[in-house]
């Protein structure tokens, strides 16, 4: 199959106009900077490398020196600390500093998806049964804590802590030690960096410990490896069985993200403890802009953990539907991507004109009154500055003229619960949430404090067309909320969800991103107490169990995956566990057809959901892997231009380039998708090729043929078109051919088309994307 769109062009920034630009805008203000020195440089002097920072720091400041925020010593060598402008340019021109990133600001990329991925706790020879549900793997999820007194965190049946296990159950308020059990067997919180750009946090607020006062950790955690929970439901949606995908693993909960967000100082601190701990896999669920990937903590922290034999998944980004929007894009790290599952939640508006408008809704309260109609009004017509009523924000609504009404709010700016809270107070008795032009068609369900639904765009419009006929004639616009409750073996499934974040790569348009999608919309997992369902202050309602959609609920599917493969597969690499989920994910939904992206109701294409939606027991005997290691980063590194001062900083490795630059291109990097960018340059015709080794996973005598799926209009062949396996773990090479034509584009812009390259030994099925981007220069 081939799929063509347009995309614009990445610009890459300059490291050094950005840590400049840092540090002019910065000011006399100090800001928190992630220091990396040369570990080996310590002189003997000083016991410990803390006390040769603290002496580095107090070297140029004749002042009360600025104290260290973290200190870092297994994924990164060196400290955080608050320097002001000058403090930096000093502490940059020692010789054993290597660099300076300045820190980021991240944010949280806010059960039957087990049964829907074919995990079932009944299978007698799948994935949970061939891992033993992972009961050895560790899995740090990176977020805001855990609450874990949940039923999804018992130690019922479980064994011993793994012997492996080098951990602590960090004691905080409200979180004693015995907290901790044999399933989450690990708990630290991070937040020196958080508090030293914000001051002392409230803690009438948040919790000084690893307990989660927001509800995103404990969600994710529970996805990733929860138990089995029965019943489990939210305000009566989704009754069933909730369990997570790897159900017998291990958590560690690493909290770093606060009420001002999570901070890459301390997100930094995590990776470090969490590799130093023992955990096999990391799960993150947040992110923030892409910068190169020596400026990038996660980046730089993911590398040091998958050089220690870490899987990191993180997710994509809920920036979609536009392109370039995915992050969390190193090639070191799985990104993954959301889809909704065969599930949803209808809750439709009827209009006084008999129309009935589709919905999405988890509101569990009193429904309105049967068979009654209640007026109908848009917020944005009815009086205020009309852009601040028309989005429901806070204060913005006449009491007047919408009580005892049904009022349209438009997304954007707060959040759509909030939405509700404002209605509500302003008299409302339900409220209809329009998806804007750019949230498209995707419904997102929410528990709602007020009878309420979400409707997508064009319905959206429709609604308000009504309301303005209506008001015009003698029958006012009238609606009501038809709630139906939880639906099943919904058709089509899965879709790319349209807040999933898109590619192109704006790093390295060369490497295919997201990896995967997994499911992200509606998910129901674990919520603390004392956080109401629908996340605003004033919601006083209790839950076990939550609903939440996001990117971040895809990716702990993913980390609880690639546990299950590592028990599976201990002697697997963390890129070997990529390659196993990305080769067998699938792009068709359950009608048979090509995925449909959700913003749109169109096909969607790699670039929404990269190699694939993740099938679990494929995964588990792969046949082949792509396989990547440490030194082939750095190649690609090289490849890609980086400096070696540059390559260093995210590797902690001094990279001689000269071997890397004569084995070809950055995209010669072994990883399980094929992407090239052309230039054009008015040339008629461009060629270039792939390099890739395979490695034996399935049986030992085992002959795979090459099929070519080319993009249109190109030209790809295959040597050799046959590779003959004798035995397991051996290894064999293939090059791949590129042949493009020029095509007739406008100055700055691109078109994409893929294809796919599929190896089969008759039993495994080994695919991965093509893709061919043609680009034509601005002059």
């Amino acid at each position: 199959m081939s799929l063509s769109i347009s995309i614009p062009i990445p610009i890459p920034i300059p490291f050094f106009f950005f840590f400049f630009f840092f540090l002019a805008s910065a000011s006399s203000d100090s800001k928190t900077f992630i220091v990396q020195v040369q570990p080996d440089s310590k002189p003997s002097v000083f016991p410990t490398h803390k006390h040769w920072y603290e002496s580095s720091l107090s070297s140029f400041s004749s002042d009360e020196p600025p104290p260290l925020i973290h200190t870092y010593n297994t994924v990164f060598h060196g400290f955080s600390a608050k320097l002001s402008p000058s403090q930096a340019q000093k502490l940059q021109s020692l010789p054993h500093v290597l660099a300076l990133v300045p820190e980021q600001v991240r944010r949280l990329h806010t059960t039957r998806s087990p049964e829907f991925l074919g995990l079932r706790s009944t299978d007698t020879a799948g994935l949970l049964k061939e891992s033993d549900f992972g009961s050895d793997l560790v899995i740090g999820v990176i977020d805001t804590g855990v609450w874990p007194e949940r039923q999804s965190f018992s130690d019922h049946d479980l064994g011993p802590v793994p012997s492996k296990w080098k951990g602590q159950c960090v004691a905080g308020e409200n979180f004693p030690v015995s907290s901790c059990n044999r399933k989450l067997i690990g708990a630290r919180y991070f937040c020196g960096g958080y508090e030293s750009t914000n001051g002392k946090m409230n803690q009438t607020t948040e919790f000084r410990s690893p307990r989660d006062t927001d509800g995103h950790g404990t969600h994710t955690a529970s996805i990733a490896a929860g138990r089995y929970v029965f019943p489990a439901s939210t305000l009566g949606y989704a009754k069933g069985v909730a369990a997570g995908m790897a159900p017998k693993a291990r958590l560690a909960a690493y909290k770093v993200c606060w009420n001002a967000g999570c901070y890459d100082s301390d997100i930094l601190a995590a990776f470090d403890a969490a590799v130093a701990d023992g955990c096999d896999v990391v799960s993150l669920s947040v992110g923030g802009v892409v910068v190169p990937y020596y400026l990038d903590t996660i980046a730089i922290g993911a590398f040091g953990a998958s050089d220690a034999g870490v899987f990191v998944s993180a997710s994509a980004g809920n920036g979609g539907p536009g392109g370039l929007t995915v992050t969390n894009v190193a090639p070191w790290v799985t990104t993954v991507g959301a889809g909704t599952i065969d599930r949803d939640f209808p809750a439709d508006v009827k209009l006084g004109n008999g129309r009935i408008i589709p919905g999405m809704s988890v509101y569990g309260g009193p429904g309105l009154p049967p068979g009654r109609m209640f007026p109908l009004v848009y917020a944005g017509s009815e009086g205020g500055d009309g852009y601040s009523s028309s989005l429901c924000l806070e204060g913005s609504l006449d009491k007047s003229l919408v009580k005892n009404k049904i009022v349209v709010c438009d997304r954007g700016i707060n959040s759509r619960a909030a939405k509700g809270e404002v209605v509500k107070k302003a008299g409302g008795v339900g409220m209809i949430l329009a998806n804007g032009v750019f949230d498209g068609e995707g419904l997102v369900a929410d528990c709602h404090v007020l009878p309420a639904t979400a409707v997508a765009a064009s319905t959206g419009d429709e609604i308000r067309k009504y309301i303005t006929a209506a008001a015009k004639s003698k029958s006012p616009p009238t609606a009501t909320i038809l709630f139906k409750g939880t639906r099943i073996r919904v058709k089509p499934a899965p879709v790319v969800a349209s807040f999933s974040a898109r590619g192109p790569n704006p790093e390295a348009p060369e490497i295919l991103k997201p990896d995967v999608i997994a499911p992200g919309l509606n998910i129901l997992a674990a919520w603390p107490d004392k956080v109401g369902p629908s996340g605003i202050p004033s919601d006083k309602r209790s839950t076990e169990f939550n609903i939440l959609s996001g990117t971040s609920m895809a990716c702990p599917h993913v980390s609880g995956l690639a546990a299950l493969l590592k028990a599976a597969h201990p002697e697997w690499s963390p890129a070997a566990i990529r390659s196993a989920l990305m080769t067998t994910a699938y792009t068709v939904d359950n009608r048979g057809e090509t995925m449909l992206d959700e913003s749109s109701g169109n096909t969607s294409t790699v670039m929404d959901f990269g190699a694939g939606h993740v099938h679990p027991q494929k995964a588990m005997d792969p046949g082949l892997i792509y396989d990547i290691s440490s030194s082939d980063y750095v190649d690609f590194l090289c490849n890609s231009n980086y400096t070696t001062r540059n390559i260093q900083v995210v590797t902690r490795k001094l990279a001689n380039c000269n071997g890397a630059k004569r084995a070809g291109h950055s995209w010669n990097l072994n990883y399980p998708s094929f992407s090239v960018v052309f230039q054009q340059y008015g040339k008629r015709k461009m060629s270039t090729h792939f390099i890739r080794t395979v490695t034996n996973v399935g049986d030992p005598k085992s002959v795979y043929h090459v099929t070519i799926r080319p993009p249109r209009g190109m030209s790809v062949t295959v040597q050799p078109e046959k590779l003959a396996f004798r035995s397991v773990g051996q290894k064999l090479n293939f090059l791949v051919r590129v042949q493009a034509r020029e095509v007739k584009l406008s100055p700055g812009s691109s078109s994409m088309e893929s294809g796919s390259i599929m190896w089969s030994d008759g039993k495994h099925t080994v695919t991965s994307p093509l893709v061919v981007t043609m680009q034509q220069p601005l002059v």
